[in-house]
């Protein structure tokens, strides 16, 4: 593996489009993303796998079905598996994304909205 520094504005600035992660790095099993948030995502939960959402700049809440909590930039939220949840931004959010390779963004649901390949940047 190579040995290398990431930026992260600077991968931020090669995207625009909304709920669509992008790979920016590899821990183990898991996956680097980052991602960016505006309106409301598909409730949805994963069965097999916890979630982290890292928030770099804005805000945004995530809602449960018994409670919302608001993120704020450097904070984060840690989705555990099997608990239905939905993101939901007023204005953009940029998040880094950290959870296992093989996590579906939409877990559960199939739409529009779910990204089953996802690119690396």
């Amino acid at each position: 593996m190579e040995l290398k520094k990431i930026n992260i504005e600077s991968k931020l600035s090669l995207f625009s489009d909304h709920w669509n992660p992008r790979i920016v790095g590899e821990i183990n099993d898991l996956h680097v993303k980052l991602v960016k948030f505006e309106g409301e995502f598909v409730w949805h939960k994963h069965d097999n796998e916890d979630e982290m959402f890292y928030v770099l700049k804005g805000e945004f809440k995530m809602e449960f079905r018994d409670k919302t909590i608001n993120i704020h930039e450097n904070e984060f939220v840690i989705v555990p598996k099997g608990t239905e949840h939905r993101p939901v931004a007023e204005k953009e959010v940029s998040v880094m994304l950290i959870e296992p390779k093989n996590t579906v963004n939409t877990g559960n649901i199939i739409d529009e909205l779910t990204k089953n390949k996802l690119e690396n940047i």
